[in-house]
């Protein structure tokens, strides 16, 4: 985990910010855990997301898209298990 690494504190903040409240206002929640050099960031979903059939539509419709909006250097989001 790269918890120093300038990009990992921004995606951590923005997903703290403006992408967990969003989340958890329909029960589910989201943990960053590790964004790789390559610009590739792995979350876990849990609570409702867990097992929920949207959530590959949230991770990639949602997550992805706002994070590659809003931080530069960000290629793809993936799940971890």
């Amino acid at each position: 985990m790269n918890e120093e690494n300038a990009l990992y504190q921004r995606v951590l903040g923005i997903i703290e910010k403006e992408i967990r409240p969003f989340i958890e206002a329909d029960g589910g929640h989201i943990q960053l855990q590790d964004v790789l050099e390559d610009g590739t960031v792995y979350v876990r979903l849990a609570g409702a997301c867990a097992g929920c059939p949207g959530a590959a539509m949230t991770l990639k419709g949602g997550v992805e898209r706002i994070l590659k909006m809003k931080v530069d250097g960000v290629k793809e989001v993936k799940l971890a298990y």
